[in-house]
């Protein structure tokens, strides 16, 4: 009788030592391979694989550390327990992820937000997509394994069908999370874009009055004969009045001219 290190294929014992290959189902002759790759949310997003094959009556598990199969004494059950484990801590942890995004919605609309917030977003949004794309696969994968053994007896289809709903709890909630960020991300272009807008209108206002000023005293500052209001003992208190007209003037023109455009 063939051991299991001589059944399963060289390129698939590849495939089961490599900590970040996607989940998948493949079937084959002498046996059956699953691979279930899932998040683990710590200080940092990192990603877990699991490999096991199943033959027709015994499964193995890839231990990646020892580089070699480890036997269960149940077909089913054993990897039902690896994978649940590992699912339940990661329904835990993702609730980390919920509370920081409520956290940064709360900010945004007291207007408290800080200076980094945008690395913040941009750190959550990147490990979301991450999670949301590996469970998607690991959804796939285990639902081709479900339906693969829903006809045998022996199968534990409720366990399965409760691993699978996990996994898709999870992956609906990464979803979800990232439609939050999105509108988290247009409230907080819509208030820079308002704030810039105001600095426009504040720097527009400064010029209009400045510009007419720079452009008289050019003018009278040009080294040549016959300037008006060059004679007599009142010339600089009309420059300084004409300069006071045209800024009041400009002023004036620039009011009217935004509260037109914001009614349009």
């Amino acid at each position: 009788m063939k051991s299991i290190e001589q059944i399963v294929d060289a390129l698939h014992v590849e495939d089961l030592r490599n900590d970040i290959h996607p989940s998948f189902f493949d079937e084959n002759e002498e046996y059956n391979m699953l691979i279930v790759r899932l998040p683990i949310v710590g200080d940092t997003l990192d990603v877990t694989s699991m490999g096991f094959v199943y033959t027709s009556n015994n499964c193995y598990f890839y231990n990646k550390t020892d580089q070699k199969f480890e036997a269960f004494n149940n077909l089913f059950d054993g990897p039902y327990k690896l994978i649940d484990k590992v699912l339940n801590q990661l329904l835990k942890a993702f609730m980390t992820y919920q509370d920081t995004v409520a956290s940064m919605s709360e900010l945004l609309y007291a207007k408290k937000n800080t200076s980094d917030y945008m690395t913040d977003w941009l750190s959550l949004k990147q490990d979301l997509v991450r999670i949301e794309y590996i469970l998607f696969r690991t959804s796939s994968a285990m639902n081709e394994f479900i339906k693969y053994h829903e006809h045998n007896d022996l199968f534990p289809m409720n366990n399965y069908t409760d691993l699978h709903e996990h996994i898709e709890r999870i992956k609906y909630s990464a979803g979800l999370q990232l439609s939050k960020l999105d509108d988290i991300y247009s409230f907080y272009t819509v208030r820079t874009n308002e704030k810039m807008n105001k600095m426009i209108y504040l720097l527009t206002i400064i010029s209009a009055i400045f510009l007419p000023l720079n452009l008289v005293v050019g003018f009278f500052g040009m080294n040549t004969s016959g300037l008006p209001f060059s004679g007599g003992d009142v010339g600089t208190l009309r420059a300084i009045i004409l300069m006071v007209v045209l800024m009041l003037t400009t002023s004036l023109i620039v009011y009217v001219w935004y509260r037109k455009v914001e009614e349009l």
